[in-house]
């Protein structure tokens, strides 16, 4: 048994960003032009701040790997740098969260392989909690600040968000 859940685990953790990455391609491709204007809108501008905030995150804290501290071989191969935060939760999270503003129903399904590739990436050894929970708080406080600029700059009527 848990071999299978060793195998389990790491495919989450090395390969369920993926599976992010292609349901919400697939779910950003069905979406009308206007939609996908604003959805491009508040990414452009959530992943530079978030990518920024990432940085100073990373060299304000340093947290060594769960394998260094314990001395042992992760499930999957890494090098033993700094472990906050987390690029696979960043990413799948962050997704998740722009996918909130405009589908509820999506975005849960996104949430929920995003924690599951949090949660493997602990399992596996390779982060600590609060690796992911960094990564999580730095997608949703990017999202939020681009979705605000993006709502009240909306609420202007520039031309970008006009029909055309």
């Amino acid at each position: 048994m848990t071999e299978i859940a060793n195998l389990i685990f790491i495919f989450g953790a090395k390969y369920l960003y993926l599976i992010v990455m292609i349901i919400s391609f697939i779910w950003f491709l069905s979406q009308p032009k206007p939609r996908r204007r604003e959805i491009l809108m508040i990414t452009c501008i959530c992943l530079p701040l978030m990518l920024i905030i990432f940085g100073i995150a990373s060299h304000l804290y340093y947290n060594p790997r769960p394998f260094v501290l314990g001395h042992f071989q992760p499930l999957i191969a890494h090098k033993a740098d700094n472990g906050f935060p987390s690029h696979h939760m960043l990413l799948t999270s962050a997704i998740a969260a722009i996918i909130f503003v405009f589908d509820r129903r999506t975005s849960l399904i996104l949430w929920v392989l995003a924690l599951l590739a949090g949660f493997s990436r602990v399992y596996a050894g390779v982060h600590h909690t609060i690796d992911i929970t960094g990564s999580l708080l730095i997608a949703i406080i990017s999202v939020s600040l681009a979705w605000f600029f993006v709502k009240n700059l909306k609420n202007r009527k520039p031309r970008i968000f006009q029909e055309g």
